[in-house]
């Protein structure tokens, strides 16, 4: 049998069996100076060079300006700041770069561009010198393939801003030597990263894995069920993001993110996990990009967000409620949550004609509860049980179509009457918050199950690129991996949609009742 180049020792940069200490970066933008920032800081001689040579100076100004700002914070000191600046070098020509070790481009996200960059390197670098790409979305195996030499090229993806954003993707094309890759992880940890792996797959780990919350929150929306300011609410107080999906977005810019959901579900050819929204093409093609622009999902006066008010909670009471038992756990939180607001719980197997009807849905919506369970859809609310109740910055419940104003006003106090703020949504399988989870967790889990990444380095990449409290294969174990299996496929079976298809990952893990972390011996 043949070796394959990156199996083949004669082939292995010689770069990536040393330390690195000459690094070459190409583009001075916002990505090109945050990396020659965080080199330099940890004692590499950074040589900076751009087709447009006013960047370069304009970099070294704005990265002197930088370090200067954390010196008057007393986060270092004089001394580091000559040191720092002392090892940034403007180069004036490629040429400057044929004593790096390692070159980084961090230019327009243009493949054609790239490769032709990476060829006009492979003439001026030595030939054991390594080369890299920040590219956020273009396949490093097709960049590689312009090159001579593939196995030296890898991916080595930043987050923006790059000193703040503490997570590097180490991504291994199919050529890449496993080498080039245990060099530029070393060098990642040493510039103060955590550096993950990867295999080249579209969207790597973080924008792979940050499907879920911008194309299931869209989903929600585009079937009317809630208010985009709504749905940012339960996301943030009901399941505990920083952000809900239209502030990220908002946050991030269309321009930015649209084409992004775009081009990987393309990649992906057509996955029904990714699939796009009408929503974000029309406000593209409108100009309603965001933050930055002063309108996008939201409006924004002096940089501050306009967020509507929630209306107050109503303040009537029902006389009795009743609650459904069709799901165990679900019916034992809401009965503990009453037991203090005084209201008649009734015990009987069906309610009476006058009480409120609560059922506990996961993955179902409140129509098919009642019409399942042969209850009076014109009294029945449900509430979101995924997540605990005791303790929750925020409800959520959900009519039929046909429950009244006054069942509705009744579950909406009683729900608040203890102070939590309660967000009351149309009819909606899955309300939410469970949507949202299960389609995160699921596609964490499936980034596993294609073995792009390992679970620990999926989780970390994760909560240090997109800023979750917990990664997605930790946030399943903490939120329950069977109850996100029904939900999963309650969806699917309401739906008929394989958006919702389980990951094998997240069904045979539930099934064992193991942790989503469990790799395989």
């Amino acid at each position: 049998m043949t070796a394959s180049p990156s199996s083949s020792s004669s082939n292995v940069p010689a770069a990536a069996s040393q330390a690195i200490d000459v690094l070459g970066i190409v583009g001075a933008g916002a990505m090109g100076r945050g990396i020659a920032q965080i080199a330099a800081q940890a004692g590499l001689t950074v040589k900076l060079y751009d087709t447009n040579a006013a960047a370069v100076q304009a970099a070294l100004g704005a990265l002197r300006d930088t370090l200067d700002k954390l010196a008057s914070k007393g986060k270092i000191d004089a001394a580091s700041v000559d040191a720092t600046m002392g090892r940034l070098r403007a180069c004036n020509a490629l040429e400057d770069l044929a004593d790096c070790q390692l070159v980084v481009e961090a230019i327009i996200e243009k493949i054609e561009i790239k490769r032709d960059l990476f060829r006009a390197l492979e003439g001026i670098v030595a030939a054991d010198a390594i080369l890299a790409s920040n590219t956020s979305s273009l396949s490093i195996t097709a960049i590689a393939a312009a090159c001579e030499r593939p196995e030296r090229v890898a991916g080595y993806h930043f987050f923006n801003p790059v000193p703040l954003m503490k997570v590097v993707e180490v991504i291994d094309g199919l050529r890449t030597a496993p080498e080039v890759g245990d060099a530029l992880l070393a060098l990642g940890q040493r510039m103060g990263h955590t550096a993950v792996r990867c295999k080249d797959m579209p969207g790597f780990i973080v924008n792979h894995a940050g499907r879920g919350m911008n194309t299931e929150g869209l989903r929600v929306a585009s079937e009317g069920v809630a208010s985009f300011a709504d749905i940012d609410r339960i996301l943030r107080e009901q399941a505990g993001f920083r952000l809900g999906t239209f502030e990220l977005l908002d946050l991030t810019a269309l321009d930015v993110s649209h084409p992004v959901m775009e081009s990987i579900y393309h990649q992906f050819y057509e996955e029904a996990r990714f699939r796009p929204s009408p929503i974000t093409a029309v406000r593209f093609a409108g100009g309603l990009l965001g933050r930055k622009v002063g309108e996008g999902f939201y409006r924004y006066v002096d940089g501050k967000q306009q967020v509507p008010p929630e209306a107050p909670a109503p303040d009537a009471l029902p006389a009795s409620v009743w609650v459904s038992r069709a799901d165990t756990r679900g019916f034992a939180a809401v009965v503990e949550l009453l037991g203090a607001t005084g209201v008649t719980i009734e015990s009987g197997e069906t309610p009476s004609e006058t009480a409120l009807i609560v059922v506990t849905p996961l993955g179902f919506d409140a129509t098919t509860c009642a019409v399942e369970q042969g209850l009076d859809a014109t009294r029945t609310v449900a509430i979101d049980t995924l997540l605990p109740l005791a303790g929750a910055k925020r409800h959520t419940l959900m009519t039929t179509p046909v429950t009244t104003a006054d069942a509705r006003n009744a579950a909406h106090a009683l729900f608040a009457h203890g102070g939590t703020p309660v967000t009351v949504i149309r009819d909606s399988a899955g309300f939410v918050a469970q949507r949202v989870i299960a389609t995160i967790v699921n596609i964490g889990a499936d980034i596993a199950q294609q073995r792009i990444a390992t679970p620990g380095d999926i989780d970390r990449a994760v909560t240090l690129g997109l800023g979750y409290a917990k990664g997605p294969l930790a946030l399943g174990d903490a939120v329950g991996a069977r109850q996100l299996l029904t939900v999963l496929r309650n969806l699917q079976s309401f739906y008929g949609d394989q958006r919702y298809r389980p990951s094998p990952w997240l069904t045979r893990r539930a099934q064992l009742g193991v942790s989503l972390l469990t790799e395989e011996a």
